[in-house]
């Protein structure tokens, strides 16, 4: 980066309203983050097609020492409201990163290991839940995920929760021949069932 030009002092002002004084200092502060923020992106991208690809991704998880497959990995994603699977854009990785306060690696680790109580509000939950489906929509116009993925990504999503019932599900769903994908109806009507099936049992 080019070195900064001196800045000259600016005289006092007395018939300012203090507010807008403040409004350089908070512009410059947001910036300064966003450079930060930008700094960090092309640690991870691809140059060639300006975006962090899978391989910047998974240099990514290494730095924060988290698993790709990890739920923290989708709970990201979503926050930067990422829309093609193994992608992150510079608004997207903006969005994300300006969001949990994170413009270096090390803040970045540390949101990270709190990324899960972004999902523990229900309607944040429910959110993210449909996400979860929507994200591993990788072709145009499609509208169903095939079985092995529906698996993983139930797993991913709901197995820490409701883990003998995701088990179940997924045995299920890879001996049974008369889906071979399944649509977001499917998918809502399966946390909708584990909520009612958790909510009998404490009964």
């Amino acid at each position: 980066m080019p070195p900064r030009s001196k800045r000259k002092p600016v005289p006092p002002t007395t018939d300012v309203d203090s507010s807008i004084r403040a409004e350089p200092k908070t512009k410059r502060t947001t910036t300064k983050q966003f450079e930060r923020i930008d700094n960090l992106f092309e640690a991870y991208t691809n140059k060639s097609l300006d975006m962090i690809d899978p391989d910047g991704i998974e240099a990514l998880c290494k730095d924060v020492n988290v698993d790709h497959t990890d739920v923290r990995m989708l709970i990201l994603a979503w926050k930067m409201n990422a829309e093609k699977q193994g992608y992150f854009t510079k608004d997207e990785w903006r969005r994300g990163l300006k969001c949990l306060g994170a413009d270096t690696l090390p803040k970045l680790k540390k949101a990270m290991n709190g990324l899960k109580k972004e999902v523990m509000v229900p309607e944040s939950f429910e959110d993210f839940y449909s996400y979860a489906f929507k994200y591993c929509l990788t072709e145009d116009k499609q509208r169903s995920i095939d079985i092995e993925t529906i698996c993983e990504l139930c797993t991913i999503v709901l197995g820490s929760e409701f883990p003998s019932q995701v088990n179940l599900l997924t045995e299920y769903l890879k001996i049974q021949n008369e889906y071979r994908a399944l649509t977001m109806d499917h998918w809502r009507n399966f946390y909708r069932f584990f909520k009612e099936e958790k909510l009998k049992s404490h009964i």
